[in-house]
């Protein structure tokens, strides 16, 4: 892969994944959300967290030079990284899930 591509994964993050209010708030989680995962080092890929307000929009997107990369050509561009959309929709999707939690103060 050329070091002049921009590969970014959208994380589009449903409203209701942060309770029964959380519509109100989605955008700030977001937010905080894009600041963590600027610092994540994963796969050369850098993260655009939105909320997901329409749900026929995929939850994970890959744009590449800021443009939106059919399913099938993703495929590829990550086969080419050595990764799926399974290997990471578990690590973005778990580190989600960790930070509504802290997002929402939940102890355990």
């Amino acid at each position: 892969m050329s070091q002049e591509l921009d590969l970014k994964l959208v994380v589009r993050v449903e409203p209701g994944s942060l309770g029964p209010d959380g519509l109100d708030h989605v955008e700030s989680f977001c937010m905080v959300a894009e600041k963590v995962f600027s610092k994540v080092e994963f796969a050369n890929l850098t993260f655009k967290i939105v909320p997901r307000y329409d749900k026929k929009l995929p939850e994970l997107e890959l744009l590449m030079n800021r443009a939106p990369l059919p399913q099938q050509r993703a495929v590829l561009v990550l086969d080419k990284l050595n990764l799926t959309f399974e290997l990471i929709e578990e690590e973005v999707m778990e580190r989600i899930s960790k930070l509504i939690d802290r997002f929402l103060g939940h102890k355990y």
